[in-house]
Order: structure tokens, then C-alpha cells, then sequence
């Protein structure tokens, strides 16, 4: 597909944005001065930024624990995720939802859930609501290649297609549910050839490619979009960092992490755009200049964000108050 040269170039900062906005909370976990559990999504940066610019802005999008990079790509502002992810009271959910439960809805983005599988489930009433709108757009559930092993997988595509849904399912395969490798726990080669159990496409695309991903995405939104029913895509790819921050990785030899870190998607596209001569090897290293620059005035932005304060800590709940009797 013909993207013009901004575009494109608009792309590869997000996916360095993405990677160096990650990589800062690596630190910040090993450094101590960020608590709690943190999963993060380094290596899978052309499944946010491929996926992201293939959707509408009003399309809605509801994934896993590792997307913090997705919502950047739809057009989280780094500097409220950071305050988010810190607890502090000018991130997106006042500190409250933190790194697993970040939501931005200002961009469609229901956001990140600590529950396995959620975000297939969820995706359903977001999906139907769309439907009955009537305007074209579409609902997308991004979830792990772990979390299509459990129920809720099969209940939503099974209702989806049973109903219709304007309904896109992205499982992201990066070949690890914790720390059980996919052949020891998926009878399949291929998630995406579970589709065809509920009468609807699968596809299987190469994850580590920003642009192969956009164009699965698009081609087959393009078919949701015209009535056609919800899909399934099986997008392929690895996480160069373990399922949390603080995991071991015992369960992977250094000579396979060597192994698939050659297929790094940045410098993949990289190469991509230098020698379409879109750009340069300059070019490339002066936006990377800037993206370390935006971070840094996001960091600062999230140590001089307050956090909330109590009175904050029963406001933007929905609970319903029982008598005694």
C-alpha cells in the first residue's frame, strides 16, 4: 500500500517512541522507583504502530497487560502514560489504573487488563454497541497467544460470528504464555486456523513487519467494515524481555533470545526506508535525538506530577451501597 514519505516516517518514531518509552521503565523497575508488576511489549512495536494506523480514530481497541505501546500508537501522550504508570494524579485514570489498567478513552482505547482474556469478552459489548450505531467503525481485541487456550476465546468469536460483530480478533503470538513455549501448549501450528471452526477469515501475518501488519489490518477491516462478519488474525512475533519485569527467562537459552532479536522490527523497517530512500541513516538517528528528548520532558513531567490525594480514592467508581437487611 502507498503511504506518503511523512507518514511512514511518522511510524518509525512511534515504534522508536514505543521502544524507548519501555525501555525507560525497564530501568525505572530495576532501579526501584517503579513498583508493582510491569509486562512489557519490546520486540512487538510494528503490532502497535502496523495495527494503530490501520484503524479509524474512532474505532475502539481493548488489549492485554503488554500493550502500553498500543495506546501510544493511537495517540496516548507519553508523558500522561508515564504519570499513569507512576501512580501519579495527571495520568490518564489519576494514578489509579496504573501500568496493567491503563485506559485512554479520549483515543477509543478501553486500554491494558490484568484479567487473561478479558479483552476478547469485552470486545463484544463494544463491538455490538458499535453495531447498532450504524457508522462503519469497528471494535479490536488484542490478547496473547496464552490467552486463546481459555474460554473466553472461543465464546466471543463464536457469538461474534454468530451476530455478525464489526468484531476484529488480533492474537499476538510471541511464542511464550509466561513461560510455556506455544508447541507445549497449542495443538495447532496456527492459532488463526481456529477460525475456521466459527465460520470466519483467519489470517496468519508476520508480526515483526510494521507493514505487513498494516495491510493485513486494513484489508481486513475493509471486509468487516462492509457487514461481513468479525476476523481473526494471528500476528507472529517474540518478546525480546521476560513475561514481567524481574523474570528470569530460564526458560529460553541466550542463543534463541540472540536468535530472534536478528529480526529486531525497528532496524527492520529502518533498513525498509533507507533503502526506498525515504530516508537516511542521519535522518533516522536525528529522530531517535528527538524521541529521547520527548521522553526525558515526559519523565520530568511524571516525577513533578503530585500524587492523587485521598479524598480521590472513591471518585470515578461505580458502586451500588446495600443495607444491612
Amino acid at each position: 500500500m502507498k503511504l506518503s514519505k511523512k507518514k511512514l516516517l511518522e511510524m518509525y518514531k512511534t515504534m522508536v517512541t514505543i521502544r524507548h518509552f519501555e525501555q525507560s521503565l525497564s530501568e525505572a523497575v530495576a532501579g526501584g522507583t517503579l513498583p508493582g508488576f510491569v509486562h512489557l511489549g519490546i520486540g512487538q512495536e510494528a503490532i502497535h504502530v502496523g495495527v494503530a494506523n490501520a484503524l479509524r480514530e474512532t474505532d475502539w481497541v481493548s488489549s492485554s497487560h503488554r500493550e502500553h505501546g498500543l495506546l501510544i500508537a493511537r495517540g496516548a501522550e507519553i508523558n500522561r502514560c508515564r504519570a499513569e504508570l507512576f501512580g501519579k494524579i495527571d495520568g490518564y485514570c489519576k494514578g489509579k489504573g496504573g501500568s496493567m489498567h491503563l485506559a485512554a478513552l479520549e483515543v477509543c482505547a478501553t486500554g491494558c487488563n490484568g484479567i487473561l482474556g478479558a479483552s476478547q469478552a469485552i470486545n463484544l459489548g463494544i463491538s455490538l454497541a458499535l453495531q447498532r450505531r450504524g457508522k462503519g467503525d469497528i471494535g479490536v481485541a488484542i490478547f496473547g497467544d496464552g490467552a486463546s487456550n481459555r474460554g473466553e476465546f472461543h465464546e466471543a468469536l463464536n457469538l461474534a460470528a454468530c451476530w455478525k460483530l464489526p468484531a476484529l480478533y488480533i492474537c499476538v503470538n510471541n511464542h511464550y504464555a509466561i513461560s510455556v513455549c506455544f508447541e507445549d501448549s497449542c495443538a495447532t501450528d496456527d492459532i488463526a486456523a481456529r477460525a475456521t471452526g466459527y465460520g470466519i477469515p483467519g489470517l496468519v501475518v508476520d508480526g515483526n513487519d510494521v507493514m505487513a501488519v498494516y495491510e493485513a489490518v486494513t484489508e481486513t477491516a475493509k471486509s468487516i467494515r462492509a457487514g461481513k462478519g468479525p476476523a481473526l488474525l494471528e500476528l507472529k512475533t517474540r518478546r525480546y524481555k521476560g513475561h514481567f519485569e524481574g523474570d528470569p527467562q530460564t526458560y529460553k537459552t541466550p542463543e534463541e533470545t540472540a536468535e530472534e532479536m536478528k529480526n529486531d522490527p525497528i532496524p527492520k523497517f529502518g533498513k525498509q526506508l533507507i533503502e526506498q530512500e525515504i530516508a537516511t541513516e542521519q535522518k533516522l538517528k536525528s529522530i531517535e535525538a528527538e524521541v529521547e528528548k520527548e521522553l526525558q520532558e515526559a519523565i520530568e513531567f511524571a516525577e513533578n506530577s503530585p500524587y492523587p490525594p485521598l479524598e480521590e480514592i472513591f471518585t470515578d467508581l461505580v458502586y451500588e451501597e446495600r443495607s444491612a437487611g
